[in-house]
Formats: structure tokens, sequence, C-alpha cells
């Protein structure tokens, strides 16, 4: 309540500017006087942003209004492993989640800090014993990339891997230019290798002679995953 208040607040600011510029008859301020009325009248009967039917355009309009109850949200169910009250508990917090397009993860807090306590090997029969793939902590980062529309692609030399952070749907450029603008500007092509390849076949020269690398163009969108060498120059 207290964040729809927030942006009501904004909202009714923005809107007192908007009336008065719309007056001047500009199509673009008129329409962003209607949108700024729907979205206070909206507001003002306790909705949150996140759940109003808008269109791509609109969303685009209401970016620099940087509104706290437009952003997404995702919900970290901490809960007793195994418990029956606990599964009921998370479908409920699922169903209320689900009414404003938000995601639930649920997690056992003890679990996760009992994992973080020990070994690889240890952690990994803790997990066997529980029934588990994997910490719970993974379900939430992949959760909120998903939410964000996020990807990871790796780059790795003979010192240091790294994981880089794009949208989804970067181009290969786009990709570099997370690295540096100059490997953007100056892009020749990007030489890509899975990275379920790149393991398999223990590093860029196996995956290589194995014909697990391909090269990509500027029009190439990176994929989750991916482990790209990129050629510029400038």
């Amino acid at each position: 309540n207290e964040l729809v208040l927030a942006d009501l607040e904004s909202v009714e600011k923005a809107l007192d500017r908007a009336q008065r510029a719309a007056k001047s008859g500009g199509k673009e301020a008129i329409a962003e006087r209607d949108l700024l009325q729907r979205i206070q009248a909206y507001l003002a009967e306790g909705g949150a942003l996140r759940s109003l039917d808008l269109d791509a355009d609109d969303w685009r309009q209401l970016q620099g209004f940087h509104l706290l109850t437009a952003k997404p949200v995702l919900y970290v169910a901490n809960v007793e492993e195994g418990g029956e009250e606990a599964n009921r508990a998370v479908a409920r917090v699922r169903e209320y989640a689900e009414a404003s397009g938000s995601q639930v993860v649920a997690v056992s807090a003890a679990t996760e800090a009992e994992l973080m306590e020990l070994e690889d090997d240890e952690r990994d029969e803790l997990l066997s014993e529980l029934g588990m793939e994997e910490p719970g902590l993974n379900r939430v980062i992949r959760a909120g990339y998903r939410l964000l529309g996020l990807i990871t692609f790796f780059t790795a030399g003979p010192k240091e891997v790294r994981a880089w952070t794009v949208p989804e749907g970067a181009t290969a450029p786009q990709a570099a230019r997370a690295i540096h603008s100059d490997m953007e500007r100056g892009f020749i092509r990007a030489e890509v290798i899975r990275f379920e390849d790149f393991i398999a076949y223990g590093g860029e020269q196996g995956a290589k002679e194995a014909g697990k690398m391909r090269s990509e163009g500027k029009e190439y969108r990176v994929r989750d995953g991916d482990v790209i060498h990129f050629r510029f120059n400038v």
C-alpha cells in the first residue's frame, strides 16, 4: 500500500504538468495526459501497476517515471523442507503472486545456511539426501533472471573465465558492448561455443577440433550459456 501511495503521489504531480502541456494541443502531450489519468485511477483503487494491462508503447512511456509498483516482484518463501503445512502456505503465496504476474520460489533458509558451510562433496551428498538437484539459491537467481529478461554468456581465456549479463535477445555486437564499447564499434564476428560443448570437449581447442565452434555475425542473438570469443578491430 505504501508503494501504491508513493506512485500515486508521483503520478499526480506528473499529471498536473501533463494537463498543462496538453492545452497546447500536442499529440504527445495529450497521449501522456490520457495515460497518466488512466494510471492515476488504477492506483487510486489500490492497484499495483505491474498487473495493469498496458501495451509496449505505454510501458516505454512510463519508464521515465520510475514507478515502484511497475517493477517486477519475486516472492521467496522460506519454508521447512517437506512439511505439508509449508506446501499449503507456498500454494497460498503462489496464488497471491500469480494474481499480479509475479513469481514464487520456495527455499529453506536453514538448509541453505547448512549447505554453505559444507565442502562440495558433502554438499552434493546432502542435496541427494534431500532429493534436491541444486541449492535453492540457484533457483532464486534463475527466477530473478527470467523475471528481468536477462541471460548470461561467458568469455574464457587462459587466465580467467568471466560471466556477462545481457538482456534476452541481445545481438552479438550488443553483447560485446557489455565487455567494452570498442568491441561493439569494431565488431567483426563472434566465435561461439555452447557451454555444454565447451565442458564436454575440454575447452575452446577441443570444441573447435570437434567442430563445435561456429562463426556468427552481427545479427546473431546470443543464447543463454554461450561461450563467445569476439573478433573486432578499432
